[in-house]
């Protein structure tokens, strides 16, 4: 999966889809699901004596999406977009975004064999 946590991506499909930039709060791997701010919220109903709502009641929680309902929101071009993985010069591993090739965060160090040597 190649979007992480803090990325800024925009929900494109569901109850919650909408063309304003949200963050992502964690990302669940293992089930392919991630959790963005203030998508998907739900009322849990607590009894007395729970230790988030002594009094008990309602509360609102985030729960997660499926990660292909998300895309990445690219601050160069203002658009959602699609990332891809490319190389550096250095043999560093980076995101970029598909519409303008702006780089999107370093994924793994450098590494020689990689290198591009001239």
């Amino acid at each position: 999966m190649k979007i992480k946590k803090g990325d800024s991506i925009v929900v494109v499909s569901g109850d919650d889809a909408s063309n304003t930039p949200k963050r992502v709060l964690e990302v669940l791997a293992k089930g392919e699901k991630v959790l963005v701010e203030g998508v998907n919220v739900v009322f849990k109903h607590v009894r007395k004596g729970h230790p988030k709502s002594p009094a008990g009641g309602r509360l609102q929680l985030e729960k997660p999406i499926h990660s292909s309902n998300v895309m990445f929101y690219c601050e160069g071009c203002s658009k959602p977009t699609r990332l891809g993985y490319r190389f550096t010069a250095d043999g560093s591993k980076e995101r970029f975004c598909k519409k303008c090739s702006k780089s999107a965060g370093i994924v793994s160090p450098a590494k020689t064999k990689y290198a591009q040597s001239k």
